[in-house]
């Protein structure tokens, strides 16, 4: 029998044109500390358009989301501007976009925030290790 990866389906509401779904991948290219996706951003999304369905990398929804270097965000007026011009570059070539809405728990560093409160978290128990930060390494 022949593969129906590339036949089309439905996701509830939305009909994909084929079953091929992008997993969402950080990539750490949104503008450091405000999180307002860039133009690198919108090509990566925008070439990928031909997936039945794109997921969008982890987004915060506010600033006391934010830990990782360069996410992106959903929460300001310049992130939703940069991210309507990505979701309209992968609409035009016929693509369909969800976003996966993150937020960072008790996994953060304090150089990789906008705002200077901690981040909330189910936990009060500070995870080991190090993180990567642009300004310490």
């Amino acid at each position: 029998a022949a593969s129906k990866i590339f036949s089309p389906a439905r996701l509830g509401a939305v009909k994909l044109p084929n079953r091929v779904i992008m997993a969402p991948l950080t990539r750490s290219r949104a503008e450091p500390m405000t999180g307002v996706p860039t133009p690198p951003m919108l090509d990566y999304y925008s070439q990928r358009a031909g997936a039945g369905l794109i997921i969008t990398e982890g987004t915060q929804p506010s600033f006391q989301g934010q830990g990782y270097p360069r996410t992106p965000g959903i929460h300001t007026e310049d992130q939703i501007k940069a991210w309507s011009d990505i979701t309209a570059a992968v609409k035009a070539k016929g693509g369909r976009m969800f976003m996966q809405i993150m937020h960072v728990g008790r996994i953060w560093h304090p150089d990789n925030r906008a705002i200077s409160e901690p981040a909330v978290a189910p936990s009060a128990v500070a995870a080991a290790g190090d993180m990567f930060s642009d300004k310490a390494g």
